[in-house]
């Protein structure tokens, strides 16, 4: 019986795609006959889910995008992850959902068990929402939900596409159209990047997700890719690493390489030197390492670039203005 309840959950994870599956592969990838996938879809029906069949040599299964939403089944790490990711979008990660994931939040916190309520007020209290600098808005809650069922499904992908320029005073170039197939959907470095095969270039490409418009799904599905490494952020934490980004940062800090290393993650490399360590940054703008730096608490002597020194001050200017007697706020110099 619990390989027949685990065989079900694993066969409607697959019909939740929302693709057509036929009849063969469905069986193949359940590794049973077909005779034993029809009566499972049976019993996916008695509990309510709608299912069309059709037959023939090409038949096939699809899950109907019904009125009426089923029961979901989620483990216990899907349950919590689902709330982790409501109170992100609840604090304007992502626009456009602030009032419904409260809403959400509240509906679903309420039909968790004491457990799990435990487990998210833990993590509330152990971590802090991330900064988004100036250059990184909420992103539109559409494109980023499209692209992710994109990825579930196995679904080629179309989208503009606005490539990064070399500095900030080049004009911006002109969107591109891209075919790909999406594969991972990546959060680094504040930003969320698309790890997709470009089908127009044959070759792996990661794309910001903010410079991103339009995705249109093409209907053609794909059969997923080894991803290089087998790991997608260690491959993207790579290529970016390498871009040739705007700035080099350099920086001694008088901190544990260990402590300094679990701040600020895949978004740096870290080496252990004496009294402290020295964190090295490829990046855009410098709002992330000025912030790693107030955030840390610790000595630190900037090695490079000359800009940051100027952004740390800056920063610290309109920190401390805060501090200051009551009265009405004074603009603070513009932070490039």
């Amino acid at each position: 019986m619990a390989n027949t309840s685990a065989r079900m959950l694993r066969l409607l994870s697959l019909l939740q795609t929302h693709r057509y599956w036929p009849g063969a592969e469905l069986a193949d990838r359940l590794e049973v006959s077909p005779r034993t996938l029809r009566r499972d879809v049976d019993r996916l029906r008695e509990l309510g889910y709608p299912v069309d069949a059709s037959r023939g040599v090409a038949g096939g299964y699809q899950l109907q995008a019904g009125a009426a939403m089923p029961p979901l089944l989620l483990d216990d790490e899907e349950a919590v992850a689902i709330a982790v990711g409501l109170r992100t979008a609840a604090a304007g990660a992502v626009a456009g959902f602030e009032e419904t994931s409260v809403r959400a939040l509240a509906k679903v916190t309420q039909l968790l068990p004491p457990r799990l309520r435990k487990r998210i007020d833990a993590l509330r209290a152990a971590t802090a929402p991330g900064a988004f600098s100036a250059d990184s808005p909420p992103l539109d809650a559409t494109t980023l939900t499209t692209i992710a069922l994109a990825c579930r499904a196995e679904e080629r992908l179309r989208f503009a596409y606005t490539p990064r320029t070399s500095d900030s005073t080049s004009p911006a170039p002109p969107m591109t159209e891209r075919h790909v197939e999406p594969h991972r959907l990546v959060s680094l470095g504040r930003r969320w990047y698309l790890l997709a095969w470009d089908l127009d270039r044959t070759d792996w490409r990661s794309f910001r997700v903010d410079r991103l418009s339009k995705p249109a799904p093409t209907g053609a599905r794909f059969r997923p890719r080894d991803i290089p490494g087998g790991d997608a952020a260690a491959w993207l934490q790579s290529r970016l690493s390498g871009a040739g980004q705007r700035y080099e940062v350099s920086i001694l800090i008088g901190r544990e390489a260990g402590v300094v290393r679990d701040f600020v993650g895949h978004w740096g490399q870290v080496e252990p030197i004496d009294e402290g360590c020295r964190l090295r940054m490829n990046v855009d703008d410098l709002n992330w390492p000025a912030m790693v730096l107030g955030s840390l608490g610790a000595a630190f002597v900037i090695e490079s670039p000359p800009e940051l020194h100027t952004k740390v001050r800056q920063v610290a200017e309109t920190l401390m203005q805060g501090t200051q007697t009551a009265g009405p706020p004074t603009a603070a110099p513009p932070v490039q």
